[in-house]
């Protein structure tokens, strides 16, 4: 609100309408400091010649800035600046002077403005405390024999910076107090003769004679300068032994005098090393803590107890005193007589005289309390089964005597092996302890009676193939001594060989005897041994037989078991074959026993023994002639699987009941094509030469080293030909841009056509006459499979990998290649020729000239392979038919 008068009065000085209307100002006032709000500091009026007043008197500038003044108006026209206490003047810290800048207004709209100086005059103060001490008593702690000191510092001041007094009340006190405020204690305090707590009232005075004060109050600290001392005068104590713990042995009772008006705190503890009793650290309760034994050490040989008790004002670090008590311990019957042991065990033959000493109780029993008349005792109440046979010397002795006889092997003995007695071992003096003894007696008994076996000897029929660790029969024995002792079995002579020195075993406790090792009737038809039974002290032999049966066990072995020949196709029926017989030998069988048949590989019977049974020889006659031409065989080796059977003296119905055991022989025939008969091969041109290895089974890694060889041998073949031809692409010349862009179909490039030798119908070379060797192998094609490529039927050989298509009725291909297989160790690979380009010849005629070339040669019967041992075979091929296909040479092999 005060920037719209000041905008006016702006506005009016501006535009020169300002007209006194302020009637005593300007003027000079004076006000103290800290006057009460509402308090006057000026009247002035204001003067009107027509009409009121717009705007009242209102202080709008004030400098510096305040707001501790402001305007009221008195009646009329007549107004007053008073003092608004916001804040309170102060003379130290304010401003001494204040310009007031009025404004009025009248409803003419003519203005005023007028300044009011108020100058704040200085007033006296009370002096004013600082600190704690200002807003709260302060309370000082003194130690008790501290030394005259500092003890605090008070800390006033005056509004006006006057030099301001300190006094302290009442003067008796013993302290006193600086020009500068701080407080001195005057002498030494005892907490104990002197004052504890004082009150002193603290005066400051400024030069006026205004003062200000307030209360400290003292209080002196006690601190522990007094040494405690005990006050219970006994020192003696006695207590019987076995009290309970927590049994109130002494109240140990003690003073401090730092503490003669208050209960004194106190702290009591034991010092010297004990385990029996412990103190109440407050209360000073000395009591049992644990079991006290008298009669046990130390306390047997020193009963008395010393204990060092020490008293305390303070946990740690006060003053001490300390005590020595003695407790003695008192004995008391509390033990029952003791032995030890408190069983006893012991023997006596059943033959024992009566009378005869058995055992003193009294070297192993007493009683371990201290007084003698606690420790005596006797020996009373001998009781138990057959107690009757035995008794006690006299109750003080305690010594045993056997009274009585013992036979086991009566009929009329009750049997029992061991006696249980007891006996009643107690104090003389009251209580009256006693403790139980017992007493095993065992009636051992004598060994008068050898074992007998059952049998003087034993026979045991035992088949030879009985299997390792079977029972074959057993053997008994018997004691008549009682109680029954075990009897053990073992074989002490014979049940050997010279090659098996234990063949028989026998069970040490139920005497079952087992085969350790096979029995061979061929090598030992009877075993010979002695077995012993044995009671520990007395032995007993007897003689054991085993009869071993024969069994046929033995298969048929034969002379040779493994042959291979070759036979020409054309043998006659009937012949034995290569003069060949087998002979055969079995340990457990007549040689009339021995019966031939081929179980494996004889495809068409071709084959058979003579004699087919009743000989221990035989011969292999040819029972059939081969048969190629028609496809009735088909297969140009024979794998015979010969078995040869031990059962042919047996009925049919023995063989069903009796072990028939096989022999085996096996036989590899080749059959040999004569010269003449015609072999099915694949087209193209065949070499093979055929070799076989024989090697032992040791030899196995020959192949594998082979193996590995011609791969890493294949490998650096095949790498050098890369090499080669990087080469020539690298360094032959391009060729000119006629040749490169006429070219004819299947025309390669001159780089390319110098690896690749075959005839392009570009430019004809010279007729060449082309004569190759071939020499034809029995190939015997035994599998079929489908070119994955080409989707045709093909044949091929397991063993040497050799090919050929199968015949089918569709026209060949121009695509067909010639098969061309090379091999030197059984092995054998095909190709294709490249198609050729196409010829001025008609499709018609070059197709059946195709066909006629690679058509192959008559076909023998099925199965049927070529004739080796042909060579020499000269092939010329016509000029026209050279042309005909375009071949100047064998085109490479490919894969199928």
């Amino acid at each position: 609100m005060k920037s719209i008068p000041l905008l006016l009065l702006l506005l009016q000085v501006v535009f020169g309408r300002r007209t006194r209307l302020l009637k005593g100002l300007p003027a000079t006032s004076t006000v103290e400091e800290n006057t009460a709000a509402g308090a006057t500091v000026y009247n002035f009026s204001v003067t009107l010649s027509s009409g009121g007043v717009a705007v009242l008197p209102t202080i709008v500038i004030s400098n510096p800035l305040t707001e501790a003044f402001d305007i009221e108006p008195k009646g009329g026209l007549e107004f007053r600046v008073v003092t608004t206490g916001k804040p309170v003047l102060d003379y130290e810290t304010m401003p001494k002077s204040f310009d007031l800048q009025i404004f009025v207004e009248d409803t003419t709209g003519r203005t005023d403005v007028n300044t009011l100086t108020v100058r704040v005059t200085d007033k006296n103060e009370h002096p004013v405390f600082r600190g704690n001490i200002a807003i709260q008593t302060v309370t000082i702690y003194v130690l008790e024999g501290t030394s005259p000191q500092h003890i605090y510092q008070v800390n006033a001041a005056d509004p006006e910076n006057a030099q301001l007094k300190y006094s302290l009340l009442p003067a008796a006190v013993p302290f006193s107090i600086k020009e500068s405020g701080a407080i001195f204690s005057t002498k030494e305090f005892d907490y104990e003769k002197d004052l504890c707590c004082y009150f002193v009232n603290i005066t400051v005075t400024d030069p006026d004679g205004l003062n200000s004060t307030k209360t400290v109050n003292i209080n002196i600290i006690n601190i522990n300068d007094e040494r405690p001392y005990f006050t219970t005068k006994q020192r003696i104590y006695r207590i019987p032994e076995e009290q309970s713990p927590g049994t109130i042995v002494a109240n140990l009772t003690a003073k401090d005098p730092d503490d003669e008006d208050s209960a004194s705190r106190l702290f009591y503890s034991i010092q010297s090393s004990d385990r029996y009793f412990s103190i109440n650290p407050l209360t000073g309760v000395l009591q049992v803590t644990r079991r006290i034994d008298r009669d046990a050490l130390p306390l047997r040989l020193h009963p008395n107890i010393s204990l060092l008790v020490r008293v305390e004002d303070s946990p740690s670090g006060g003053h001490t005193s300390e005590m020595e008590i003695t407790i003695i311990i008192d004995d008391i019957n509390d033990n029952p007589p003791e032995c030890n042991p408190s069983a006893f065990r012991r023997e006596a033959n059943e033959n024992t005289t009566p009378g005869t000493f058995l055992l003193d109780l009294r070297n192993y029993c007493k009683d371990i309390d201290v007084d003698p008349s606690n420790n005596q005792f006797n020996f009373t109440g001998l009781s138990g089964f057959g107690s009757n046979n035995f008794a006690l010397e006299s109750a003080v002795s305690g010594r045993l005597v056997m009274s009585g006889t013992f036979d086991l092997e009566n009929p009329t003995n009750p049997g029992v092996e061991v006696y249980t007695l007891t006996v009643r071992v107690q104090d003389i003096a009251r209580p009256n302890y006693s403790d139980i003894i017992y007493i095993y007696i065992r009636i051992k008994p004598v060994n008068e009676f050898f074992p007998v076996f059952s049998n003087l000897s034993y026979v045991f029929n035992v088949s030879e193939i009985t299997k390792v660790g079977s029972s074959i029969g057993r053997v008994h024995a018997t004691d008549k001594d009682w109680p029954t002792t075990a009897i053990t079995y073992s074989i002490v002579a014979g049940g050997g060989t010279r090659d098996y020195t234990n063949i028989f075993w026998i069970s040490p406790n139920k005497g079952h005897v087992r085969v350790l090792t096979g029995l061979d009737y061929e090598t030992t038809q009877k075993h010979l041994f002695t077995v012993q039974a044995s009671d520990q002290q007395k032995t007993t032999t007897a003689s054991v037989t085993v009869n071993v049966l024969d069994v046929n066990d033995e298969e048929p072995v034969c002379s040779p078991n493994f042959y291979s020949f070759q036979i020409p196709v054309s043998l006659a029926v009937g012949t034995n074959i290569n003069g060949f017989r087998i002979e055969c030998q079995d340990r457990d069988s007549d040689p009339r026993s021995f019966r031939y048949f081929i179980n494996e590989g004889n495809e068409n019977n071709h084959f058979t023994f003579s004699p087919s049974a009743g000989s221990n020889i035989s011969r292999l006659i040819l029972a059939s002639k081969f048969d190629y031409e028609s496809g009735l065989d088909t297969s140009w080796i024979y794998s015979l699987r010969v078995y040869i059977t031990d059962d042919n003296l047996l009925s049919a119905r023995d063989k069903t009941t009796h072990l028939t055991k096989t022999g085996t022989v096996t036989l590899s025939i080749r059959v040999i094509p004569n010269p003449t008969t015609a072999i099915t091969t694949t087209p193209g041109f065949t070499l093979v030469m055929e070799r076989e290895n024989l090697y032992s089974d040791s030899a196995w890694y020959v192949p594998f080293v082979i193996t590995l060889g011609g791969l890493l041998l294949l490998g650096l073949l095949g790498y050098l030909g890369l090499l080669l031809l990087t080469w020539i692409l690298t360094h032959c010349p391009p060729a000119s841009k006629a040749d490169s862009t006429q070219l004819s179909p299947g025309v390669l490039p001159k780089p390319v056509a110098k690896l690749w030798p075959i005839k392009f119908h570009g430019k004809k070379k010279p007729k060449k006459e082309v004569i190759v060797t071939m020499t034809k192998l029995n190939t015997v094609f035994d599998g079929e499979a489908r070119d994955p490529v080409t989707g045709r039927m093909y044949e091929f050989n397991t063993r040497s990998g050799a090919r050929r298509w199968k015949k089918s009725n569709e026209p060949l291909q121009l695509t067909q290649a010639a098969q061309v297989t090379s091999s030197a160790i059984n092995k054998s690979g095909q190709g294709t020729d490249r198609e050729e380009a196409p010829s001025k010849v008609e499709p018609s005629k070059k197709r059946e000239k195709l066909t006629a070339a690679t058509k192959p040669a008559a076909k023998p019967s099925a199965g049927q392979s070529e004739t080796p041992g042909q060579d020499g075979l000269r092939l010329q091929k016509k000029k026209e038919e050279s042309e005909d296909r375009g071949l100047s040479s064998p085109a490479p092999q490919g894969r199928n």
